[in-house]
């Protein structure tokens, strides 16, 4: 099927684009790239054939950055938009998706440093009108590392199609908050950990319980301002990327039957709010994530909660827990790497450090198969020339 899908894909990207409600003609599409020397002519030559040839079926454009003491390298590949071919703006903004996890995860544990915020202290202490008595027991602690045992929302639509019909949807953090709560917990609290963005909406509305201010103000005021994110934003209810930004597109059933892809650039993101919803730059994502893994967004103790795996099984797979407050590790080339992707439709995006900074990556991929079950080819290519594979 997923090979089928494939086919299908790179006919699309000959065929044409669909834009809202009609199918776009096709216009040439010419790969361009572009690359800043490196010291380090392996990471140059391996970097450089990631990201070569597009577009291409499972991406249309790719911008990365690599830095860190064992050698640094840019590059872009791809193009704005498949109507016009121009080539990817390596400056351009993207949805950085669950990335925003990150930012969330950070701003909590400020708040925790001073002491406004206790981790081991129940959600439902700081939202008692919102959380029921059935998840009484969730620390917070327990939301930021994915342990708490409460079901995803509902939300509208299985298929990305039926996403589609429903992108302008507006949805607020209480109406999924009371969603997912109404629902049987999937385990008790702290024993199994399952990734989900719903503990990152109820720690968003923590954040405005205890500052009396918004969410979004707070990680301005503590993050964006102080480390001079100045392309990084949050959209709230505009469906739209402010500022240059390259097109995204998915693949999904178009409105003669066939499949091909779609433009899915603007597309209202409230479902994910403190769990995914920021617009970001890959200069602004490599500087945020070599302040984070120095120690200067949070600080002393409480940044080791960003790297304290919790110790219980994945829910799923039985496999240990691999995500933290905030960040998930893999192993790979024989080391630890830290980091966290984001999905949005039509983009991917991710952050990485080794744990003292060595080697940093971030990137966008403007895939075509966002969300999908496997991970993006293009993005995959792009982490392992960075890491080498997986141990």
């Amino acid at each position: 099927m997923r090979n089928t899908t494939r086919t299908l894909l790179a006919a699309a990207l000959v065929l044409g684009v669909a834009a809202g409600p009609a199918i776009v003609p096709a216009v040439a599409a010419t790969p361009t790239a572009a690359a800043q020397q490196t010291s380090d002519p392996a990471l140059e030559v391996a970097m450089s054939a990631a990201i070569a040839g597009l577009p291409r079926a499972d991406a249309t454009a790719a911008l990365v950055r690599v830095g860190g003491t064992e050698g640094s390298w840019q590059g872009s590949s791809g193009v704005h938009d498949l109507e016009s071919g121009s080539p990817a703006d390596p400056a351009a903004r993207f949805r950085a998706g669950s990335v925003t996890k990150v930012f969330t995860a950070a701003t909590v544990l400020q708040l925790a440093a001073e002491g406004r915020i206790d981790l081991d202290r129940s959600a439902r202490s700081y939202l008692p009108k919102l959380i029921p008595r059935s998840y009484g027991k969730v620390t917070v602690r327990q939301l930021l590392n994915h342990t708490h045992g409460i079901p995803a929302p509902d939300f509208q639509g299985g298929t990305v199609e039926e996403w589609y019909e429903n992108r302008f949807r507006i949805h607020t953090p209480e109406e999924m908050v009371r969603s997912a709560t109404a629902k049987p917990r999937e385990f008790r609290p702290g024993e199994k950990q399952h990734y989900l963005n719903i503990g990152y909406t109820i720690a968003g509305l923590i954040v405005e319980r205890v500052t009396g201010d918004t969410y979004e103000r707070q990680v301005e005021r503590r993050i964006l301002r102080p480390l001079r994110l100045r392309d990084s934003y949050f959209p709230g209810t505009d469906p739209g990327i402010a500022g240059p930004h390259n097109h995204g597109y998915q693949t999904m059933r178009l409105d003669d039957g066939t499949t091909g892809l779609r433009d899915v650039t603007v597309w209202g993101v409230t479902d994910g709010w403190a769990a995914g919803d920021l617009v970001s730059t890959t200069a602004d994502l490599e500087r945020f994530t070599r302040a984070l893994f120095a120690g200067r967004v949070v600080r002393g103790p409480l940044l080791e909660e960003m790297f304290t795996l919790p110790e219980v099984p994945d829910v799923k797979s039985g496999a240990p827990a691999a995500f933290s407050s905030g960040l998930a590790m893999k192993r790979l080339g024989g080391r630890e790497v830290w980091g966290k992707t984001g999905g949005r439709w039509g983009y991917n995006a991710a952050i990485a450090s080794t744990r003292h900074g060595e080697r940093t990556l971030v990137y966008s991929v403007n895939s075509t198969d966002a969300k999908g079950q496997d991970t993006n080819r293009t993005a995959l290519k792009v982490m392992v020339a960075a890491y080498g594979l997986p141990d």
